[in-house]
């Protein structure tokens, strides 16, 4: 029997800072502002990489309006 590797498609809040390139003080603000899209799942903040690559997105395009 031959086992898949599952691949991840959420980071923990640790690891979203660090993929958006901030500290864990401000994704933590964001997330208390509801400024950012996440997911509460058992206590647990995470954050889906589409989603956070689409919120840069939308930062983007509003920072050249």
């Amino acid at each position: 029997m031959e086992f898949q590797e599952v691949k991840r498609i959420t980071l923990t809040m640790r690891e979203a800072a660090d993929y958006l390139g901030i500290s864990y003080w401000l994704i933590n603000q964001l997330v208390k502002k509801k400024q950012i899209p996440y997911s509460k799942v058992g206590g647990k903040f995470l954050f889906r990489v589409k989603a956070l690559d689409e919120y840069l997105c939308e930062k983007e395009r509003a920072s050249v309006r």
